[in-house]
């Protein structure tokens, strides 16, 4: 159950700046990382805004589409959303390049599983973003911040967080390359930045090993003839 309604507006309100500067932070560290004509996955896209940001971005290479993958789709979205389970996602293995998890994980049950299924699906990258216990009352700090997103919107919070090295473990676990890793990101506005930004956050950009020679289908890019492997 969400917030009483002038409760959730108030908050939400206040979160949309945090946000937005969110947005411009996850765009400006994915872009350098796509290639022209790559296919790629946001999975737990919500309203699909990050997909849109990284497509009209001007440094987005020709070709790019995202797709978008929840469970409850809302309908109306700028990029085209698959609906899922929670279990398997509805597709091929290494039918993208890039699938993005972009703080989805600490929501769920089982967040090993969906990992595997983001390597399943992804034929080059992996990017996860995600929250971190790192420093002085970290738990805390992270917890309110994610209630704080999450509450106006009735989304529940099981409130586990991985550490540095969980993350690390997590990535070997699963067999992901690290090509990027960031233990730290100026996330937010300067003050919010100061309480909730910082090494509360992570990165990590990973290849998945095995994958760099598996050809997509005719049809399955927009532009396969200047796309790299």
């Amino acid at each position: 159950m969400g917030l009483p309604t002038p409760f959730a507006s108030m908050m939400s309100a206040m979160h949309r700046p945090v946000y937005e500067s969110r947005l411009r932070e996850l765009v400006r560290r994915i872009i350098p990382h796509l290639q022209a004509g790559d296919r790629v996955l946001d999975v737990g896209c919500g309203n699909g805004t990050l997909g849109k940001a990284l497509m009209e971005a001007p440094g987005c290479p020709q070709g790019v589409r995202v797709e978008g993958l929840e469970r409850v789709v809302r309908g109306g979205e700028p990029i085209p959303v698959h609906a899922y389970d929670g279990k398997s996602m509805p597709f091929a293995d290494a039918i993208y390049d890039m699938v993005i998890v972009a703080d989805v994980l600490h929501h769920e049950e089982q967040p090993d599983r969906l990992i595997a299924e983001c390597a399943r699906v992804s034929r080059r990258l992996v990017v996860i973003k995600d929250h971190q216990i790192k420093g002085v009352f970290a738990q805390r700090r992270v917890s309110f911040m994610d209630w704080a997103a999450n509450a106006p919107y009735g989304v529940p919070c099981l409130y586990r967080y991985h550490t540095p090295q969980e993350w690390s473990a997590t990535l070997a676990r699963h067999d992901l390359r690290v090509v990027e890793r960031l233990d730290r990101i100026n996330l937010y506005p300067p003050v919010v930045n100061a309480v909730f930004g910082g090494g509360l956050q992570f990165m990590a950009v990973a290849q998945v090993p095995g994958r760099a020679g598996v050809p997509c289908e005719p049809g399955e890019r927009l532009d396969s003839g200047k796309a790299e492997a």
